[in-house]
């Protein structure tokens, strides 16, 4: 790039794009675009936009235009169900979500990437839970230029695509509610319609539900049936540490395998994972009914997209994991769960 004084740029061509930034209009946006052939009415512009000098573009056999460079690796970031833009704005481009689903990022190779002080590559949080057209990345090199050195660094840490959406692979799910006092009806059944609104939001139709009485025989039967016709099993009631809470005993006794019971989370830190063959089976603790949101909601979005949820990955969500209980909720957009990604 050469750099002139704005009294010398009229009949230059603009080597990139200038920002205007106006607090009063709520204003942030490109006032001129990279290749825009500067005239004599524009020198008052730029200099109210604070510029004394603007840069022209040369050409460079060893330099690489921050336009360039994202049009070079933004097919090269985007994976699996990842759309971006079709050109830089202001040297950026951004990518979104092209599907419902779960978001994955190699952290990696994304620090390893960042770490080279010239681009610059934020995402959203691995495994964030996205919906079609939602943002989950941008790149730019943040100066105007780069090497073409280091271009050939960041292809070399993209041989493979960065980040991709792992969509919800589960559509149907069973629903079984324990406990003796709703089951003759001195309580109502809460759960059920709570837990149906969650998987509703998320694309998910429940096949099966039934309530059923603190007996270990029957709950064990209910499981076995509701994994035969469902893709996911969640089982409310009786998941705490009485001694006459036998959900969990029921769930070991129709074959429901766990690495743990419960997990760091609070609240819900009773919420338990397991498999039963390739069924993914959790036992739902009180704390959904009372909290807007729990370890129920952290998982549930990876177990909507089949993955089986490993001992590390619960040891993990410790960090972060517990909730700020703050007035009004906002998750996802909130630290709680994210520590452990």
């Amino acid at each position: 790039m050469k750099k002139l004084a704005v009294n010398d740029a009229v009949g230059e061509v603009l080597g990139y794009d200038i920002t205007e930034v106006n607090r009063g209009n709520n204003y942030k946006g490109v006032a001129f675009k990279r290749g825009h052939l500067i005239h004599s009415e524009d020198l008052e512009v730029l200099r109210g936009l604070g510029k004394n000098h603007i840069y022209v573009w040369e050409g460079s056999e060893v330099e690489v235009h921050e336009d360039t460079a994202a049009r070079a690796l933004g097919p090269l970031i985007a994976g699996t169900n990842i759309t971006y833009d079709d050109e830089p704005h202001e040297g950026k481009i951004g990518f979104y979500a092209g599907t419902r689903g779960v978001f994955k990022v190699d952290r990696e190779r994304l620090e390893r990437i960042n770490a080279l002080a010239i681009p610059s590559l934020p995402t959203i949080h691995n495994n964030f839970p996205v919906s079609r057209g939602k943002q989950v990345a941008a790149f730019r090199i943040i100066p105007l230029t780069c090497s073409r050195e280091l271009l050939s660094r960041m292809e070399e840490l993209l041989r493979e695509p960065l980040i991709t959406i792992k969509p919800y692979s589960i559509k149907t799910a069973s629903i079984l509610v324990t406990g003796s006092e709703v089951y003759s009806g001195r309580i109502s059944d809460d759960f059920t319609p709570l837990l149906t609104g969650k998987l509703k939001q998320q694309g998910v139709l429940v096949t099966y539900a039934t309530i059923l009485p603190d007996n270990r025989e029957e709950i064990s039967r209910a499981v076995t049936t509701a994994a035969s016709v469902s893709e996911l099993v969640l089982v409310t009631g009786g998941t705490s540490v009485d001694p006459d809470d036998v959900t969990v005993s029921a769930l070991k006794d129709a074959g429901v395998r766990f690495h743990a019971q419960g997990n760091p989370i609070q609240p819900g830190n009773n919420l338990t994972i397991g498999r039963l063959g390739g069924i993914s089976v959790c036992a739902v603790p009180a704390a959904a009914l009372f909290f807007e949101r729990t370890a129920l909601d952290i998982f549930l979005p990876q177990l909507l997209a089949g993955e089986e949820i490993d001992p590390r990955r619960i040891a993990r969500s410790g960090h972060g994991g517990l909730c700020h209980f703050c007035p009004k909720c906002h998750y996802p957009i909130c630290p709680f769960g994210w520590g452990a990604d």
